[in-house]
C-alpha cells in the first residue's frame, strides 16, 4: 500500500474522540458550501490537520469569508454557518 505525501500530520483527534482524515475535507475545488462542509474544513484548521494558507488555496475562498466561518462556529457553532440563519447570527 502506497500513502501519498502530505503537509502536516495525516489525521487529528478531535474532542469528541472523533478522528479526522484528509479524506474527511472536502474535495478541493468545491463551489457548493454547505454547513456541515464549511465546518469540516474549520475543525481541519482548528486541529491542524491542514493550515489555514493552504485551506484558502485549495477551495479558492478569501481569508475574510474563512474568519466569517470561523467566527460563526466559535460564538454560535455549526448551525450559524447555515444561509439560512444568516439574520439570525451575523447582524451586528
Amino acid at each position: 500500500m502506497y500513502l501519498k505525501k502530505v503537509n502536516g500530520p495525516r489525521t487529528v483527534t478531535l474532542p469528541d474522540g472523533t478522528v479526522m482524515t484528509h479524506a474527511d475535507l472536502p474535495e478541493p475545488g468545491t463551489t457548493r458550501w454547505v454547513a456541515s462542509r464549511k465546518a469540516r474544513v474549520v475543525r481541519g484548521v482548528l486541529y491542524g490537520l491542514i493550515t489555514q494558507e493552504d485551506a484558502l488555496a485549495r477551495y479558492g475562498i478569501s481569508p475574510d469569508e474563512f474568519q466569517e466561518w470561523l467566527v460563526a462556529v466559535s460564538e454560535h457553532g455549526e448551525e450559524a454557518l447555515k444561509a439560512t440563519m444568516i439574520k439570525k447570527y451575523r447582524q451586528p
